[in-house]
């Protein structure tokens, strides 16, 4: 017996690495296919006024921003592991957006000047809004997902199929982008602005926008942001809810 549990927790873990490979694959096929999205986002967030945005180099920060990224999209240890993985994340986030917006070429060299220009912190540069926007995102999003998957598994009296899944997450990612939206824009205005030092920090950035652009700036890129996020949510938890699955059925065959 005892041989028989050893395979059985072999058999567990594998299947456990390859749900997570699974996500981190999916992961990095999102980040990659919609990547242009989210750099048109970065650019309509950030242009002020009648300021126009750049269409060239929607890829730019790319391979960058992807080796970053990996160990987000694995994280499984809630809002503990999101603030840990911030670390990473933070620095990567505020590059990636800098050479969105053309300020550098490439990582290493936005690394190395943003250091030697700003310090360490130029590479937190709006790090608490990154917090306010991304440890209540994934609760908001579970949330949402699992709400709408009750009503409508109620509403169909059966278990819903893989494409319903998807769907059903595509909403709940879309509705959450949407909601945080206001959120993302402070948070890119506070990682873009170098030694500009237009914010002083979070509440000045709300409060200056509000002041100089009205409550409508708020929203700026929320149409690529929802299409974004709510693409990535459906490849998440059409992943998330086939790796479960398979699980169960191996739990059921033993």
């Amino acid at each position: 017996m005892g041989g028989g549990g050893d395979g059985g927790s072999c058999d567990l873990l594998q299947l456990l690495f390859e749900g997570a490979l699974a996500g981190g694959a999916a992961g990095v096929v999102v980040e990659t296919a919609l990547y242009p999205i989210d750099t048109i986002k970065t650019r309509l967030q950030a242009a002020q006024g009648g300021s126009k945005i750049q269409w060239k180099g929607l890829y730019a920060g790319l391979a960058g921003n992807i080796v970053g990224v990996l160990p987000y999209m694995q994280k499984t240890a809630g809002a503990i592991g999101g603030a840990a993985s911030s670390l990473i994340r933070v620095p990567t986030e505020v590059v990636k957006q800098r050479i969105q917006m053309g300020q550098f070429k490439t990582a290493p060299d936005a690394v190395r000047l943003i250091v030697a220009k700003e310090g360490i912190k130029g590479l937190y540069a709006g790090y608490g809004s990154f917090l306010l926007r991304d440890l209540p995102f994934d609760a908001i999003q579970f949330c949402i997902y699992e709400q709408l998957r009750i009503g409508y598994r109620l509403t169909a009296k059966r278990e819903l199929k893989d494409a319903e899944n998807a769907i059903i997450g595509a909403f709940a990612g879309a509705i959450t982008g949407a909601l945080t939206t206001p959120l993302d824009v402070m948070k890119t205005r506070l990682m873009i602005q170098g030694q500009a030092n237009q914010y002083r920090g979070f509440i000045d950035c709300a409060q200056t926008i509000m002041r100089e652009e009205g409550a409508g700036a708020f929203l700026k890129g929320i149409e690529p942001r929802v299409l974004w996020i709510g693409i990535g949510g459906s490849i998440f938890f059409g992943v998330l809810e086939k790796t479960k699955s398979v699980l169960a059925q191996r739990n059921i065959r033993r």
